[in-house]
């Protein structure tokens, strides 16, 4: 194992203005304090994803990807108004992913989802999205069959724990991160995904932790260890999501 990849954070240039989301624009946080913290947990390796606060533009985040070094990799926004063209655009530029934000309100259904990730796919951009787990039960069926998915912190809540336990079964891929903001028993959730598919699991900071009850700590690394083992803890913690995001 090269390190920990960390499979979700966020990144706030100081330079680069955010149009905020339901009126809330958080501080400024950059690629050097993200540095210190990942040196001192281990990471060496991660996905910077756009947050619903920072709009549609991947170049900032392209820049701090290139900053951090070639391990680290791009999720942008994705856009309604987005074309093939534009999809495969950003493909060409190393974004891995688009991020689908129902839990903000940015996407109005499932289905709409469903239907846009899957052009994009075709474009080379797997999706992930952002959503208390159980709005997405009537389209369980359309986005297992996209080719590849992420789910972000846990499915949030958990009433949607079931519909993240059926698209793992199919493929999805959970992202182990949020712990703070999460309304579901963190360990029990962790326990029953890895169970019902035992590689789905990828761990993430969620750094800054925007708009989280608690932020996140070193103590989320030794909970997913503890609950899992060592056996799945070690993809959950590089290999899984390395696969996932493509990174050597």
């Amino acid at each position: 194992m090269t390190g920990i990849f960390d499979a979700h954070f966020h990144v706030f240039p100081a330079d680069v203005p955010m149009p905020g989301n339901a009126g809330h624009v958080p501080p400024p946080y950059e690629v050097a304090e993200y540095q210190e913290t990942a040196a001192a947990l281990g990471l060496s390796g991660g996905a910077i994803v756009a947050g619903s606060v920072q709009g549609g533009d991947p170049r900032p985040l392209l820049r701090a990807a290139a900053a951090l070094g070639p391990r680290y990799v791009v999720v942008a926004q994705a856009e309604a108004g987005m074309d093939e063209a534009a999809m495969a655009a950003l493909a060409a530029a190393g974004v891995r992913g688009l991020r689908y934000s129902l839990y903000r309100g940015q996407w109005p259904d499932p289905f709409t989802v469903a239907g846009h990730a899957a052009r994009a796919a075709a474009c080379g951009l797997h999706a992930e999205i952002y959503a208390d787990a159980a709005m997405l039960a009537p389209a369980v069926t359309a986005l297992a069959a996209l080719p590849a998915l992420a789910i972000d912190h846990l499915g949030m809540t958990e009433a949607g724990l079931p519909v993240v336990l059926d698209l793992a079964a199919a493929g999805a891929r959970v992202k182990a991160t949020g712990f703070g903001r999460v309304q579901l028993d963190v360990a029990r959730a962790l326990e029953r995904i890895a169970a019902r598919a035992p590689h789905a699991l990828m761990f993430a900071t969620d750094l800054p932790s925007v708009r989280a009850a608690r932020p996140f700590s070193p103590a989320d690394i030794a909970l997913l260890r503890a609950v899992l083992g060592e056996a799945l803890a070690g993809p959950a913690l590089s290999g899984t999501a390395e696969a996932f995001y493509r990174v050597g």
